[in-house]
């Protein structure tokens, strides 16, 4: 989208015609988006282009081989302001999908962005299963803490203390360390990001997506609309400040020690994992010779 400024500065007038640094890559036909004000999507989404964008211009990747997929809810609406070949996908089967793209087409990078409903609460099975075997996608977790835009309630990966439409008491059940789950199921790379380190997200976006194998990125969004009034984390910005100062950065810790919590707790950052191990594609190519 070509924006047209004219400006007076008292010395004169200064015109100049500007694209925006990320237009390549976005619909910008079809902006302003639709997400709540503090919304942490669109934060994730800038980390991600931006990451796209740098490693393009270094050569090391074309985003004409990159292929999104999206899950339900809120999430979905990432792949109708990308452009570049994306879909979303029922609640539960994205990564089954992104599954089918990669193995029609290894040649494509494959990157998941999506919810910890999708991911984690209807399809953990899949979800284990894909790192079990290695397959060769990225996985970005949105995790709100909460079943946002479908029935407001509290998600697998929400605190005990965490109160939800459906949970005003408290969330009954221990709730699930991302990272540790990825890395005992068999990921290469697991890291946790809230959105307020946008660069440190960027960059764990960029080094993961040079790898091969499971790579999984959490990137700690709470839910602006619902679970922040639910559980009375103030406004958009008070849940950005939160997040900055209840968070720590501990690298290459055991990700089992990566706790995460609200109201009581600090939320642990950081990259955890960081190994190699030879993807199911190879070791299928390997096993038919």
């Amino acid at each position: 989208m070509m924006i047209e400024k004219a400006q007076s500065l008292g010395k004169g007038e200064i015109s100049s015609t500007t694209n925006h640094p990320l237009e390549k890559y976005l619909q910008m036909e079809r902006f302003p988006h639709i997400f709540c004000p503090g919304c942490g999507i669109g934060t994730t989404v800038n980390a991600f282009i931006t990451a796209v964008s740098e490693l393009e211009r270094a050569g090391l990747i074309d985003y004409k081989e990159l292929a999104v997929v999206t899950g339900g809810g809120c999430p979905s609406k990432i792949a109708c302001y990308l452009r570049m070949d994306a879909c979303y996908m029922p609640l539960g089967s994205v990564i089954p999908f992104a599954a089918g793209l990669k193995t029609a087409n290894t040649k494509l990078k494959v990157v998941v962005i999506s919810g910890e409903t999708d991911l984690i609460g209807i399809g953990v099975n899949h979800f284990i299963h894909a790192a079990r075997h290695n397959l060769d996608i990225t996985v970005i977790c949105l995790n709100s803490f909460l079943y946002e835009g479908i029935v407001s309630r509290t998600a697998a990966s929400s605190s005990e203390i965490a109160s939800s439409l459906t949970t005003p008491y408290g969330e009954s059940g221990t709730f699930l360390n991302l990272p540790y789950l990825a890395v005992s199921s068999g990921a290469v790379y697991a890291a946790r990001w809230t959105t307020v380190h946008v660069r440190r997200l960027k960059d764990s976006i960029k080094e993961s997506m040079l790898k091969q194998g499971f790579r999984f990125i959490e990137a700690v969004t709470p839910c602006t609309t619902v679970f922040a009034r639910y559980n009375r984390l103030g406004t958009s910005l008070d849940v950005m400040k939160y997040l900055l100062e209840n968070s720590i950065v501990k690298e290459n810790i055991a990700p089992l020690m990566a706790d995460i919590g609200f109201n009581n707790g600090m939320i642990i950052c950081g990259k955890f994992v960081d190994r190699t191990r030879p993807p199911s594609f190879d070791l299928y190519k390997k096993s038919a010779k």
